[in-house]
């Protein structure tokens, strides 16, 4: 398609292209997948043609901006690998070369996306063949062709979209959706964005930080650090970050969504982070980092424990193992061993690793007594796509500051209304429940400035918890029942007073009336 055509195209030109077109577009691309592949599958195929289309159109964009800098004809800026900071697209792997097959579609959009990935590795390395395009007897060549139409309908340069970060933002809505129309499958790599935002608010990471996610998923958490960053007045390159995912189709999900949101120099590694961790130093040891954030799978069975007593080689589970098949404790333990003396971490867990015995117990009550704990803030049941168990969100601390030392803050999230302070804390839509925004921010501030509120929240001192026997169930610290209205007997009285006479008058009334009727 010429130039001068798509300038006509919806998006283009002054009708910039905005969230929610671009989320209706993006879906009803879904749409026309139904019956054809489970709706668990979805987001595969879909992501792999929005992201080849996306650096497709950012790689003729930058193109154009290239050859006039340089003052060159665009085909030689186009065809320059060396003029290309970002990504480089190969002629099989161009728009144009996809839209113009009418047979075996499939196959080249395979080729297209193995050409991606080769131009640009270690960038792009198996991000885009996690899936196959050539299956004839579920995707074919009419369908694929439709679908491909149906993404040159918009152009996706950065200045189409309204917003820079429009394009990470429909990204996070079709993870969410897909998260949705997939069920209880769906969680298993997309956390709601409101927990996320809850837990990088209080874990607060800053300019130069290195920030960690042993289990990123979609990548969520990572991303929303660095716009954190961007909230607080830098710039979302201003922090490093760093994770690793054991499914490869979602690792896959998660390096897209960190390149859509340019975040060009994330490092996310693929594989299990129990028995074969990435991230260590050439020396064989440890990385530490500043921040690690994560929602590992809640009670996970078969987590590898019998792999750890035979071969854990950087003493990450100092408190001891969980059960082989609960791997809560475990995944909290190798999160604490990844901070720096003065790093903090945030993790969603299920509330069951607050108060369960044996040897859970053995590991919570030294880590407590170590006073790494600094705070656990539990939320509301069917907050999660996987279960509609109520969660919680604990925090730990190396550098915990001196007036917090020796204590646990306890907040109780779990209540739809504060009636102290008027906060709507969730909204019960549907099947699921969602934090309010006001909610999120008032939960991350009764952390952050250590508020106490009857009924809400309440520092606890560490001996407090020793005479519960270590458990950390919240309705043992903060009285969790909903407060009685306080009744104004004057009031009521007044009111009864008044309710009597009106009685009285009535009834004189319809007396009257019945006089009146007999005469």
């Amino acid at each position: 398609m010429a130039e001068k055509d798509q300038a006509t195209l919806p998006g283009t030109g002054p009708d910039l292209l905005t969230l929610p077109t671009l989320e209706k577009h993006l879906w009803a691309a879904a749409d026309k997948l139904r019956g054809s592949i489970d709706s668990a599958d979805y987001k595969n195929y879909i992501f792999g043609l929005l992201f080849l289309k996306r650096a497709n159109d950012r790689f003729e964009e930058e193109t154009e901006e290239v050859a006039e800098e340089l003052g060159i004809p665009v085909e030689t800026a186009r065809d320059d690998r060396d003029l290309h900071e970002e990504f480089w697209i190969p002629e099989r792997a161009r728009w144009d070369h996809i839209k113009a097959q009418e047979t075996d579609v499939g196959a080249a959009l395979n080729k297209a996306l193995a050409a991606v990935e080769d131009e640009n590795d270690p960038i792009a390395d198996r991000v885009l063949t996690t899936v196959d395009f050539n299956d004839k007897e579920r995707l074919p060549d009419s369908l694929l062709s439709d679908l491909v139409s149906h993404f040159s309908k918009h152009r996706y340069r950065n200045e189409d979209l309204e917003d820079p970060d429009i394009f990470g933002r429909a990204y996070e809505y079709l993870i969410r959706e897909f998260a949705d129309d997939a069920g209880k499958k769906g969680g298993e790599f997309y956390t709601p964005r409101e927990v996320v935002r809850l837990i990088v608010k209080c874990v607060n990471p800053e300019p130069g930080h290195r920030v960690y996610d042993p289990c990123c998923g979609s990548g969520g958490m990572l991303i929303y650090s660095a716009e954190h960053i961007r909230e607080s007045g830098g710039d979302m390159t201003d922090i490093s970050l760093y994770g690793q995912e054991k499914n490869l189709n979602t690792w896959a999900i998660g390096q897209m969504n960190v390149l859509l949101h340019e975040l060009y120099d994330a490092k996310i590694e693929k594989g299990d982070t129990i028995t074969d961790p990435k991230r260590v130093t050439k020396h064989d040891e440890l990385e530490v980092f500043d921040r690690v954030i994560a929602n590992p799978m809640w009670n996970q069975k078969e987590w590898n424990k019998d792999w750890v007593e035979d071969n854990e080689p950087y003493n990450r589970f100092p408190y001891g193992l969980p059960p082989s098949n609960r791997g809560d404790w475990a995944w909290i333990q190798l999160m604490i061993a990844s901070l720096n003396e003065t790093g903090k971490a945030g993790v969603v867990m299920d509330n069951g690793a607050l108060f369960r015995s044996r040897s859970e117990w053995k590991i919570r009550k030294p880590l407590i007594e170590d006073d790494l704990l600094e705070s656990v803030i539990t939320l509301p049941e069917k907050l999660f796509y996987n279960t509609n168990s109520p969660g919680c969100v604990l925090i730990f601390n190396k550098d915990k500051p001196e007036s917090r030392q020796g204590k646990v803050q306890f907040i109780f999230g779990e209540q739809k209304h504060l009636q102290t302070s008027g906060i709507q804390i969730y909204d019960d839509e549907s099947t699921q429940n969602v934090l309010t925004e006001e909610g999120v921010e008032y939960l991350a501030e009764t952390y952050m400035s250590g508020r106490e509120e009857e009924h809400h929240s309440r520092f606890v001192d560490i001996s407090e918890i020793e005479e519960n026997n270590w458990n950390l169930n919240i309705s043992r610290y903060v009285d969790t029942t909903t407060p009685s209205e306080e009744i104004d007997i004057h009031e009521k009285l007044q009111n009864l007073k008044q309710i009597e006479e009106d009685r009285i008058a009535a009834t004189e009334e319809m007396y009257d009336s019945l006089e009146r009727l007999n005469r």
